[in-house]
């Protein structure tokens, strides 16, 4: 439907070339002036309803070889959501209450005329309000659809990091810490997504919240920021996770383990060879105790690797020097959809990447 300050498009099925002439010069009342199409006979009109666009109909009762009943019929097939106006010399109350029954918006007598415009801009404005409707009703379901579509991944998601912490867990204490860190970090990235409306999350940001939720020192965690990164929902869930266990391993294993380590992180955006963006980050452990490289590929290595692999589709590093663990991702930042985190929920595995401990 056009908007109140644009002109309106309209047909009118009218036979009487003064009848028709009378009719446009009532509706030149109107501002912006509608921009009228007369159709004289049955051909006429099918044509104009297959070829062209419409926001009202106008149509007589009484054609030669029409009737106003079956232009109503063959509008509401066509074209239902258009308003049809009758306006006919001939409307009996029988005739008219059928219309509306058949689903005529108003009739308009061609002894009083003088009402037809102000009839027509009603009728357009109530069809306005209902497409406006529509809109709204469509929206609300989509974003039913989609409340469903990401509570239904954010479940699978859920259930799978609780089964997988579950089987790698060595006591209760540990399985509740372990798991109360990851379903953080989710809840974590799901705020910051929230709060831009499920668009997109700033990666400082991401860094910020996941060093506060372990209450660190300010001077522990050394960040040296890079170029503004919003991430989209499926890069922000997947890359705060990675950080949770990152921060997880550093805390009780690497350099945040005892009072003289620290974390260093930064990032850098690149292009690949087909000129693609792509995000760098580094994350870099000193001062903490010596490191030697694990025996066992744990849990949190399974996760971080097939998180960066399998649902960002980048490439992920780490290295165990002595002066403590080195991990640089690498991933495109171009949207690659909803998150799945199936992949990276995969191996059997104990928990914590651990820097070679047990």
């Amino acid at each position: 439907m056009p908007r109140s300050d644009h002109a309106a498009r309209i047909l009118l099925l009218e036979d009487s070339a003064l009848d028709a002439e009378l009719i446009r010069e009532h509706l030149e009342r109107m501002e912006p002036l509608p921009a009228i199409h007369r159709a004289a006979r049955r051909a006429d009109y099918v044509e104009a309803l297959s070829t062209m666009e419409f926001d009202v109909i106008l149509a007589d009762y009484s054609l030669p070889d029409f009737d106003g009943m079956a232009a109503l019929e063959l509008a509401h097939e066509r074209v239902p959501e258009i308003p049809f106006i009758f306006v006919s010399g001939v409307l009996g109350e029988e005739a008219a209450i059928e219309s509306f029954r058949r689903g005529a918006t108003d009739y308009v007598l061609k002894q009083r005329l003088i009402r037809l415009a102000a009839a027509v801009e009603r009728a357009l404005s109530e069809a306005r309000e209902r497409a406006e409707r529509r809109r709204v009703e469509e929206h609300r379901e989509l974003l039913v659809r989609e409340l469903s579509h990401r509570v239904k991944n954010t479940m699978a998601m859920v259930m799978s990091i609780v089964r997988r912490t579950a089987r790698t867990a060595h006591t209760i204490d540990d399985y509740v810490e372990n798991l109360m860190g990851r379903l953080r970090a989710m809840a974590d990235a799901h705020a910051l997504l929230f709060e831009t409306n499920w668009n997109e999350a700033d990666l400082n940001d991401m860094i910020v919240r996941t060093a506060a939720a372990y209450r660190l020192d300010g001077g522990r965690i050394e960040m040296v920021p890079g170029p503004l990164t919003l991430l989209d929902p499926r890069a922000a869930l997947s890359v705060s996770l990675v950080l949770n266990e990152l921060m997880t391993n550093a805390v009780k294993y690497g350099a945040l383990s005892n009072h003289e380590g620290h974390v260093r992180i930064g990032w850098s955006q690149e292009t690949d060879a087909k000129g693609k963006p792509m995000l760098s980050l580094a994350w870099c452990e000193t001062g903490g105790p010596a490191v030697t490289p694990p025996h066992d590929k744990g849990f949190g290595m399974t996760l971080i690797q097939r998180t960066i692999e399998y649902e960002l589709l980048g490439t992920v590093l780490i290295s165990y020097p002595q002066t403590g663990l080195v991990c640089d991702i690498s991933f495109p930042l171009e949207s690659t959809g909803e998150p799945i985190l199936g992949p990276a929920m995969a191996a059997e595995a104990p928990d914590g990447i651990r820097d070679g401990r047990s």
